[in-house]
Order: C-alpha cells, then sequence, then structure tokens
C-alpha cells in the first residue's frame, strides 16, 4: 500500500527556513517522481517542486525558483524540500504526492496529508 507521511511543517518568520519531509513507504523511491504541492486559504493547490528520482532532475514553480530544493534520500525512501527565505505567501498546507510514475511533472494519484506550514511575525 503506497503511503507518503510528510512531517517538518510549522511557524516561522519572514526570512527563515524549514525543512519538510515525506517520507514514502509500500514502494520504493528510486524510480519514481515526487512531487510537493501546496493550498492556500481560499485558493488552489498548487504544484510547488517535482524530483525525478530515476535522473535526479528537478522543477521548480518560479515563485519559489532560488529559495526551495528538492532533495531525495533513496537510503531512508524520503523526499526532503529545503525552504529558505520564507515569504508570507508561502503560507499553505504542503502535501507531497505521487502518481508512481517516472516524469515530472506529475498528476498526483496518491496523496500525504498534509503539513501546515505558516509565515508570519
Amino acid at each position: 500500500q503506497v503511503q507518503l507521511v510528510e512531517s517538518g511543517g510549522g511557524l516561522v518568520q519572514p526570512g527563515g527556513s524549514l525543512r519538510l519531509s515525506c517520507a514514502a513507504s509500500g514502494f520504493t523511491l528510486d524510480y519514481y517522481a515526487i512531487g510537493w504541492f501546496r493550498q492556500a486559504p481560499g485558493k488552489e493547490r498548487e504544484g510547488v517542486s517535482c524530483i525525478s528520482n530515476i535522473n535526479g532532475r528537478t522543477y521548480y514553480v518560479d515563485s519559489v525558483k532560488g529559495r526551495f530544493t528538492i532533495s531525495g534520500d533513496k537510503t531512508n525512501n524520503t523526499v526532503y524540500l529545503q525552504m529558505n527565505d520564507l515569504k508570507p505567501e508561502d503560507t499553505a498546507v504542503y502535501y507531497c504526492a505521487t502518481r508512481l510514475t517516472t516524469a515530472c511533472p506529475i498528476e498526483p494519484l496518491h496523496w500525504g496529508q498534509g503539513t501546515q506550514v505558516t509565515v508570519s511575525s
């Protein structure tokens, strides 16, 4: 059974950093793409970043380029999203997801439960 569990969210001041984790089980991360998505109150869910673990290619939405970094840890079967220089507009529930396909971007089939990120002074 495919499971994705996010962690690492919290409250941070503008300019601060957080690292989100997405622990995968039920499949091996090595061959598949994992995406991070977010949904802010009153807004549609948007894709933030994606990593194709089979070749290491990464993708980012323009608003987070240069601030966020996605990476895969095949030893721990976990994908991380390092978020630096956080802004209030980054406030959202962050989800990781997969479709068990190899390439980004993805149309997710399996979702985690989400982790709240709040950027506020």
